[in-house]
């Protein structure tokens, strides 16, 4: 569909422009939105920064999201519930899955963020941007409150 995420990014941000977004502040997921999240970040000249989430796979299919850990203090958790469901995970599998999942979190915004603070959303047009959203998962917990960077 796309030549890569550059081209990808090139194509949202054309329609993007259309919107006459107020403010807007690309977010990007880590490490597949990057690439498309800086290609509208330059073209609607607006402020590029990252949201760091991690996705909790099922045993076997690390890509299949049961749940999404949200950066901030103290985490959180979003589920898939219907995962959970479809797979029969345990309150305890789940509970080791997500714990797996936190030393790479930390480590991701340690890596991505260090101590810098994230620019504001408050008052402004959010995009969140990834590569690709198999569940949607972790798009929705980039979308939780706690992940938002100054709100």
């Amino acid at each position: 569909m796309f030549e890569d995420r550059r081209e990808a990014g090139r194509k949202l941000a054309a329609a993007l422009a259309k919107l006459n977004l107020r403010d807007p502040v690309a977010l990007a997921l880590p490490r597949g939105g990057v690439p498309v999240a800086a290609e509208i970040a330059g073209v609607l000249a607006a402020p590029l920064d990252l949201v760091i989430v991690r996705k909790v796979g099922v045993p076997g299919n690390a890509e299949l999201a049961a749940a999404a850990i949200v950066d901030g203090e103290p985490p959180d958790i979003v589920l898939n519930r219907e995962v959970i469901e479809a797979c029969r995970l345990s309150d305890d599998s789940l509970a080791a899955l997500v714990a797996r999942e936190r030393p790479e979190l930390a480590r991701r915004r340690a890596v991505y963020l260090g101590k810098r603070r994230p620019a504001s959303v408050a008052g402004k047009t959010a995009i969140l941007i990834d590569d690709g959203a198999a569940t949607g998962t972790s798009m929705k917990a980039a979308g939780h409150p706690r992940a938002m960077p100054g709100s």
